[in-house]
């Protein structure tokens, strides 16, 4: 099991790199409307558009849109439009519930 200030570190890297437009470019790759991601994310559809939008949203809301994509074998760069990752393994649904992650105190 990871410490808390490695796992504060890759919830600070995924932030980094996950951008609206990467939200938006991933969902169209899925063919996710914004109400089937908030289904998937356990996020509010106002969240998701606040985001896209540009605007301010807590960082556990976009922790939870990051690691949704992710579970769907997305990878995002900064710069980049998301792509798809060659392996997923040991990434399932059950990794990505809410009650795993948590920005550290």
């Amino acid at each position: 099991m990871a410490s808390s200030a490695m796992n504060l570190i890759l919830e600070r890297i995924a932030l980094f790199q996950f951008t609206p437009a990467h939200c938006a470019q991933a969902r169209g790759m899925l063919g996710w409307s914004i109400e089937q991601l908030s289904r998937e994310a356990k996020v509010s559809a106002d969240d998701i558009q606040r985001f896209e939008a540009q605007q301010d949203v807590a960082d556990e809301v976009r922790l939870a849109l990051t690691y949704r994509f992710e579970a769907q074998g997305l990878v995002f760069f900064p710069g980049f439009a998301p792509g798809r990752s060659t392996s997923i393994k040991g990434t399932t649904a059950e990794s990505v519930e809410r009650g795993n992650y948590a920005m550290a105190d």
